[in-house]
């Protein structure tokens, strides 16, 4: 049985590695390319915030080491060159972290146009279908790799985000299943991070509130009391996942959510009762 290695001796756990991470320029995205090049890798933004793409690009190492290319992940040309501007650039790609996303405004399902649910499922659902798509038309030829995406707490419960969100992450559960045990067969690991509330600009646009009042909405929903969840704390959650530490997870979810998900609110809640004693 092999012995575990120390943590000095994974100090750069992606080191050589290349990734694609889309919605980079910001939130999760930017918190996980950063953490990336700390831990050795070589990454191209895939962006359509241009200035944010470029900003973060130069501060993490320029086109040597961090690449931004403008990338709608609803339109497959962008996504097709993002990863062939990956593997032409820095010569193949390890990693693939779909992670752009948006949200639209909670309404009642009456009041929901069917062209604003078309439009939260093209960037959620479509969008990691199409980096799933080419992610693995050039990693099945070398027989290994790695796709995550991000999902959501609304990806196992309903109740908590809009149909359209809650719908786009509920399916990009399945769509990380079924690529899984497709792409197993050629050393392609492919999984999703699940998270309840990150304060992101994402995330205080669609709730229209400002940063300390988002913080405390997702405080609320946790019930993990005494830490706040982050983008870092996700950007670990896919470093693991992506690193040689999560190599035998595929198919996964990961929950990221203080236990959000693991209890229900309301008078019949265990937390409830046992406030009433």
């Amino acid at each position: 049985m092999g012995s575990i290695p120390a943590l000095s001796a994974v100090a750069k756990r992606l080191q050589g590695k290349v990734a694609v991470i889309t919605g980079g320029a910001s939130g999760i995205g930017e918190a996980t390319a950063r953490l990336f090049r700390a831990e050795g890798a070589k990454v191209v933004i895939a962006d359509v915030q241009d200035k944010l793409g470029r900003s973060v690009s130069a501060d993490l190492g320029g086109p040597t080491d961090c690449l931004y290319v403008r990338c709608d992940v609803t339109s497959e040309p962008d996504v097709r060159d993002a990863v062939d501007t990956a593997v032409s650039h820095f010569g193949k790609l390890d990693v693939m972290y779909n992670n752009a996303g948006m949200s639209d405004p909670l309404l009642r399902i009456a009041e929901t146009e069917k062209s604003v649910f078309e439009r939260v499922l093209a960037v959620n659902l479509t969008g990691a279908f199409l980096g799933t798509k080419h992610a693995a038309r050039v990693m099945v030829p070398r027989g290994r790799g790695c796709i995550v995406a991000t999902a959501s707490a609304c990806s196992v419960i309903g109740g908590t985000g809009t149909h359209a969100y809650t719908a786009s992450k509920h399916g990009l559960v399945g769509l990380t299943k079924n690529a899984a045990a497709e792409l197993g067969r050629f050393g392609i690991r492919v999984n999703c991070v699940s998270l309840n509330g990150v304060v992101t600009p994402l995330s205080r646009g669609a709730l229209g509130v400002g940063e300390e009042e988002c913080r405390e909405m997702f405080d609320a929903m946790s019930t993990l009391k005494g830490t706040t969840l982050a983008a870092e704390d996700i950007a670990r959650a896919v470093l693991y996942l992506t690193s040689d530490e999560g190599r035998y997870v595929s198919g996964h979810n990961l929950i990221v959510d203080g236990g959000f998900t693991s209890a229900i609110s309301g008078p019949t809640s265990i937390v409830n009762y046992f406030d009433r004693q």
